[in-house]
């Protein structure tokens, strides 16, 4: 065997061996999480653990219902796709197909400094600009609600958004757009009747990665957003999220009683919702590769 063959065998191996060790991490971490969560359903039940309106994990006895923390980050997490995902399609599409070719190398570069942008000095940048805002243009008694997180939330998917969403775009042939031009459609129309259609397995991957990466969020939400834990009647109202919950107590919880099975439990909540959603992402790609 030649010293080509021999580095190409190698190479890929390597690369094998690092997929299996990826499914095996994977695994391993649900299976933590199975262990140490499904012990709190030894003493509660399930649906009391999902559906329990109060979240009290000191009190005695505890209550240790998610439900206002499972509201509270859908309600964030809405709100960010509302506005992250109309902006991060309408951004890729300027850069991708309208944007000249200086205005689109700098916007590309800016949009991945943004992403690099640690989630905790996003959060405090919130606090110190978004949170007193908030606070004034609507007359609340704190600017810490879900509004301000939804807002900073969305502001965190957008890189992702457009950066999955403008590869979408650029993978439509250029055929497609070539023959509705010469059927005598405007640029406009071809964007739209034409190019959005080829692209959108890959749009709704792109909104669907993006959920998945604010729905995981976790200190800028905590940062922003007041700790609440109760049921949310609008987004001008202090909530707490299901990742807030782990983060501000998983330090405080005594190992081995309900209050930290608990949090693993609530943990188990978060891995499956974020499970389904890259799961349901990959469905869409695949299926735009297919088309």
């Amino acid at each position: 065997m030649s010293p080509r063959k021999i580095k190409e065998f190698v190479i890929e191996k390597l690369i094998f061996l690092c997929g299996i060790a990826s499914i095996v991490f994977v695994a391993l971490i649900f299976i933590f999480l199975v262990r140490e969560g499904l012990s709190l359903f030894k003493t509660i039940g399930l649906g009391d653990f999902l559906s329990g309106k109060f979240w009290y994990p000191i009190s005695d006895p505890p209550k240790l219902g998610i439900l206002p923390l499972i509201l509270g980050s859908l309600l964030v997490t809405a709100g960010a796709i509302a506005l992250a995902v109309p902006l991060g399609i309408a951004s890729a599409f300027y850069i991708a197909d309208i944007a000249p070719p200086k205005v689109r190398d700098l916007l590309k570069s800016c949009i991945e400094v943004l992403s690099a942008i640690p989630s905790v000095v996003l959060g405090f940048i919130g606090i110190v600009t978004l949170v007193p805002l908030i606070k004034k243009l609507f007359g609340v008694p704190t600017g810490l609600t879900a509004l301000t997180g939804s807002i900073m939330l969305a502001f965190m998917a957008l890189p992702t958004i457009i950066s999955i969403s403008e590869d979408a775009i650029n993978s439509v042939p250029k055929e497609y757009k070539s023959g509705a031009i010469a059927l005598g459609a405007t640029h406009w129309q071809t964007l739209h009747r034409v190019v959005i259609h080829g692209a959108m397995p890959g749009i709704i991957a792109a909104s669907m990665l993006g959920i998945g990466r604010v729905f995981g969020e976790t200190m800028a939400v905590m940062m922003v957003t007041g700790n609440a834990a109760v049921i949310p009647k609008s987004l001008l109202q202090p909530v707490r999220t299901l990742t807030a919950t782990i983060a501000a107590e998983m330090g405080e919880a005594v190992r081995g009683s309900e209050h930290y099975f608990a949090l693993f439990a609530i943990g188990l909540v978060l891995f499956v919702i974020s499970f389904a959603i890259n799961v349901t992402a990959d469905l869409f790609l695949h299926r735009g590769k297919k088309r």
